[in-house]
């Protein structure tokens, strides 16, 4: 006991001198990782791993688009709505690639889906590629919730050697964990398979020699490769690009909708054209573009005629 007394009066400047350092640290090192708000949000951003304190990131304010919006893609909206209805009972359920022409309403039909299907516990986080070799985090945030989860993954493309195509490709069926029970993922594309596809490559393909009439064709392993990720999709849903009765039928749609669909239908109609014309596209974009722009300068020139008119 006697040498007890010195030894702790020896450690106490070591002791003092670690606390010091500890204080230091706490100023240096990034405060704890902020919980997602669960309970007041419907969508997610992931913000990427270098996010010290918040990764996944409500969004405030989802897009209010609703699936009666979408116009002129029934076949596609019903599909990918049923495939959403089986997710959300529990069923077997597919990963959804929505591919081909811009401005077709792709994305704005994933958006649609959240707000069809949020009061039965459909939730999305919204993912970029360049953050994609993240998955495996992702998942292991979602995967004990009792919510379920669609991650977005718009305008999905990648070039050969994008560390994020294999994490994809891993996550989607590759990787012995996979997907939770309660998470898909639908992305969309320009590109059927996601990866840039050249002439030379077809070159590769081989043929397996045997009746003349039924020679067998391999194709070459580059092709191959780049076939292998979309084929985790289960559900491909295609969009062509709009014929003008379409094009017309959706700018007369959301003419409707913004209470600015002219007496003369017709004077409308060929600014319509004319409007797509000079944007070289008949998309849906398009066409809620120029209803926007229509309706907007409608009502400023109503507004300005009686302001002249009150004077």
């Amino acid at each position: 006991m006697s040498d007890y007394k010195p030894m702790t009066q020896a450690l106490e400047p070591l002791l003092e001198r670690a606390e010091s350092i500890l204080r230091r640290l706490e100023h240096i090192l990034p405060p704890a990782p902020k919980e997602p708000d669960w309970n007041n949000a419907i969508a997610y951003r992931w913000l990427g791993l270098d996010r010290h304190q918040e990764k996944l990131r409500p969004i405030i304010h989802p897009k209010t688009l609703k699936l009666d919006d979408i116009r002129c893609i029934d076949r596609q909206r019903n599909l990918i709505s049923r495939n959403t209805r089986q997710f959300l009972r529990g069923l077997p359920a597919n990963n959804v690639l929505l591919w081909g022409s811009r401005g077709t309403g792709k994305s704005s039909l994933i958006k649609a889906l959240l707000n069809e299907y949020a009061g039965e516990g459909l939730r999305m986080v919204e993912m970029d590629r360049r953050h994609l070799a993240e998955l495996p985090d992702v998942l292991e945030l979602l995967e004990d919730r009792p919510e379920k989860f669609i991650i977005y993954c718009d305008d999905l493309s990648f070039e050969a050697d994008d560390a994020g195509y294999k994490r994809l490709k891993a996550a989607l069926e590759g990787s012995l964990s996979g997907l939770a029970d309660n998470v898909l993922v639908y992305a969309t594309s320009n590109r059927r398979h996601l990866l840039p596809e050249y002439q030379s490559e077809n070159q590769d393909a081989r043929y397996h020699a045997g009746d003349k009439l039924q020679c067998e064709i391999h194709q070459g392993d580059t092709v191959e490769e780049k076939i292998s990720l979309s084929e985790r999709f289960g559900l491909w849903l295609s969009f062509q690009p709009f014929t003008q009765d379409e094009y017309l039928e959706i700018v007369r749609y959301w003419l409707e909708k913004l209470d600015a669909l002219p007496a003369d239908w017709n004077a409308a109609r060929l600014q319509a054209l004319r409007f797509a014309l000079a944007r070289g596209s008949r998309s849906g974009r398009v066409a809620w573009q120029f209803a926007r722009d229509w309706a907007g300068k409608t009502i400023l020139e109503i507004d300005t005629f009686s302001g002249f008119a009150s004077d």
